[in-house]
This record gives C-alpha cells, sequence and structure tokens, in this order.
C-alpha cells in the first residue's frame, strides 16, 4: 500500500488525559515551520461517516453496545478514512498526523474490552493490507494521572465512563504494543511538564527522519 515515494504517516496513541491533541497540534507546528505539508486527522471519525460513526461510539447514551458491534464499526469507520483522507494525502506526499489509529483497537478493545485479539488482526489485514504508520507516539502516563485530567476539561462520554480497571488494562496493551513492535512504536513519558514531553517528541520526530534537525534548532 505504501511505497517510497508517500508521504509519512504519525499517530498519537495514549490513554485519556495524556495530551494528545495538544501534543499533536505542537507536532503540526514543528513540521509546518520545516516546510512540510500536514493533514491532521483523528479516529474514529476523520470523514462525515466516520464522524457520525464516532457519534455512535462514543455517545454519552448509557444504552450498551456489544463488544463486537464495537469493534466492527471501529474498523468500519477506518475503511472509509483510509480511503478518502489518509492514503490520498500519502500519495500527495503529505505528512499525515492522526489522534489514534489500529493501535487504539488493539489498547481499547483487545485490552480493554479482552476482545479475541485473532479478531482484530484479520481486520487490520482486511482493511489496511500492509500499511502501517510510520511512527506510532504512545503519550504513557499512570491513569489516575490521565483520569484526573480528562476528569477536568468535559463530560465523560461512554468509553471513558469505564471503570480504573479497564483503563489499566488498556494501558498495558499500549506497553506490550510498543514492547512488541519497537521498530516503529515509542513510549513517550506523558505524566512529565509539557516542555519536557515535547523534547521527548521532537527527538523521536528526529530519529525517524520525520523532521530534518535544522528545522528544529
Amino acid at each position: 500500500m505504501k511505497n517510497s515515494d508517500m508521504g509519512k504517516f504519525v499517530t498519537l496513541e495514549g490513554i485519556e488525559g495524556v495530551g494528545k491533541t495538544s501534543n499533536l497540534r505542537y507536532i503540526k507546528q514543528l513540521l509546518e515551520t520545516g516546510g512540510q505539508s500536514c493533514v491532521v486527522t483523528r479516529e474514529p471519525g476523520g470523514t462525515r461517516l466516520g464522524e457520525a460513526l464516532r457519534g455512535l461510539l462514543l455517545s454519552h447514551s448509557d444504552e450498551n453496545m456489544s463488544a463486537d458491534a464495537e469493534l466492527l464499526m471501529m474498523f468500519a469507520a477506518r475503511a472509509e478514512h483510509l480511503d478518502k483522507v489518509i492514503l490520498p494525502a500519502l500519495e500527495r506526499g503529505q505528512t499525515v498526523l492522526c489522534d489514534r489509529f489500529t493501535e487504539a483497537t488493539y489498547a481499547y478493545q483487545g485490552g480493554g474490552r479482552q476482545l479475541d485479539i485473532s479478531k482484530i488482526r484479520s481486520l487490520e489485514s482486511l482493511v489496511q493490507g500492509d500499511l502501517r504508520p510510520d511512527l506510532t507516539l504512545v503519550l504513557d502516563a499512570p491513569v489516575e494521572i490521565g483520569r484526573a485530567r480528562a476528569g477536568s476539561r468535559s463530560r465523560p462520554d461512554r468509553i471513558e465512563k469505564e471503570q480504573n480497571d479497564f483503563f489499566q488494562r488498556v494501558r498495558k496493551a499500549y506497553l506490550d504494543l510498543a514492547d512488541r513492535h519497537p521498530q516503529r512504536i515509542c513510549l513517550i513519558d506523558a505524566s512529565l511538564e509539557i516542555t519536557a514531553v515535547q523534547l521527548q517528541i521532537r527527538e523521536k520526530l528526529h530519529e525517524y527522519d520525520i523532521l530534518e534537525i535544522q528545522h528544529a534548532e
């Protein structure tokens, strides 16, 4: 799916409250200052269909949704997202910055919901082929810190209403993913002050040739 002429694909991951949105803006500013054209998007979402599915997935409603239905909706949104936004941007040579991608499915539906990982792998292969992000930054912080930060900003959505043990499983799944795929998934200590977090991010962007060193000096 991806060749050497295509743009770079960078994703940010992590539990609620770790600063994905603000750090995505930081990365965009860094790259655009260096002359790169960036597309910033999110999952679930990024397209009209994806945003409609996001509304259902994150609804404040107390109505239960089966874990399998949740998983299939995530990948339906992702298929549309790839077709309409991500792949066209990469083919134009743009850098795609995405707030969550398939690692979130492994973490939330695999870890949090405890779904069979083989289901996720099968859907990943069906929807993405061999496409994977060039770099995934997992912003990591203890669950208590993330939830305290998230709780101060808005009313919790359907997933944010889950209990601490759910988010402990999500966090562990992210840590396991970083351990299994060190060539493209990097941990960032998001419990630190924002300047220290952004220094780690900038170093990883240099290391993975997403950001040229002279542009950050």
